[in-house]
């Protein structure tokens, strides 16, 4: 009888840790914190990476659950890269979707795009993955639908640290299997607020990078998006105080050498001045408010050379990050660094 009882413990502890072996749990049984879909144009600038761990970090503790990654840069290379971090990190079941039809041609600041095919002194692959074949991905339009009509009503936040095309594509989307709602209708329904790092305080007439590129693109999604949902924007003047030299990164990565982040500073040319953008609106959309001065409420737009226009208004529904002191600029590149530390 002891035997049969211990092996019924063992085959119970065996089906433990394969329910266990991503550290998030099903859909629904995370409460109270914010339903996170980060939507980034992984592989360019370093700042993407340093905000898609944040969020591995911040799902860690607790504080938020990563629903999805949407790859707005077309290709397979970023989602080759998302998926490398995600199995890293212990996350392997969180979706990844893709870009087929976008931008083209964009620009890239460090192109770190071989990251994932890297390998060791014995020449087998440095990083473990999790999915087989790229080609299976869905548009990341389609898992936004997928992703968004499982959520309860008015509950996902919304991270756009990239381009706009997979936004606008959904805004633009029909009634589907995932739900009878149009894209619109689905965003109003579904969504909490989106926070945006886009725009420019200092000189109001400078073009936007993200939201500039493919401005087609720009422009359906700030026709689109639904007045009731929230907005924040972190323009680029916010982040460009905020810089993590190459020399205090390869520092704190010292504990794995084959670590994603450190393989790059290692491998490629991040002596672009490059400054801790993009992690400022994961901090925002997992940790609220309180840490940033914000505008008063205002109607955003773009114009047709890409301006982003910020006008007060009572009843708008944006409101965008203020830069802050030197001392801010430090307490924010340490939160971004203590990621960064031993997993």
């Amino acid at each position: 009888m002891k035997t049969i009882v211990g092996i019924g413990w063992a085959i119970l502890s065996c089906l433990m840790l394969i329910s266990c072996s991503s550290k998030q749990t099903s859909e629904g049984e995370v409460q109270n914190v914010p339903l996170v879909i980060l939507d980034v144009d992984i592989p360019s600038s370093t700042d993407d990476m340093f905000a898609l761990q944040m969020l591995y970090k911040y799902a860690d503790a607790g504080k938020c659950k990563i629903l999805g990654v949407v790859v707005d840069r077309v290709g397979v290379a970023g989602a080759e890269i998302v998926d490398v971090m995600n199995t890293y990190y212990g996350y392997p079941n969180v979706p990844i979707g893709l870009s087929r039809k976008g931008i083209e041609n964009s620009q890239v600041w460090i192109d770190y795009s071989p990251l994932a095919k890297h390998t060791g002194k014995d020449g087998n692959p440095m990083f473990r993955r999790t999915h087989p074949d790229y080609a299976d991905l869905p548009e990341g339009w389609r898992l936004y639908r997928q992703l968004l009509a499982k959520q309860p009503d008015h509950s996902v936040s919304i991270c756009s640290v990239g381009f706009i095309n997979a936004l606008a594509q959904l805004l633009q989307s029909e009634a589907d299997e995932h739900s009878p709602l149009n894209g619109v209708e689905l965003v109003r329904q579904k969504v909490k607020a989106i926070y945006v790092m886009g725009g420019v305080l200092a000189n109001a007439n400078e073009p936007d990078y993200n939201l500039g590129l493919g401005i087609e693109f720009a422009q359906t999604f700030f026709q689109l998006w639904p007045q009731e949902v929230q907005m924040y924007f972190s323009p680029g003047d916010v982040g460009n105080g905020i810089d993590y030299p190459i020399d205090q990164v390869l520092e704190d990565y010292a504990w794995d050498k084959n670590h994603p982040i450190r393989q790059i500073y290692q491998n490629y040319p991040c002596d672009v001045g490059q400054r801790m953008w993009d992690p400022l609106v994961v901090i925002q959309a997992v940790e609220g408010n309180e840490l940033f001065t914000l505008s008063e409420p205002c109607q955003v737009n773009i114009t047709p050379e890409a301006v982003v226009v910020f006008t007060p208004s009572e009843k708008g529904n944006c409101r965008y990050q203020l830069p802050g002191s030197s001392e801010w600029n430090q307490m924010m590149l340490q939160k971004i660094r203590e990621t960064s530390f031993e997993k």
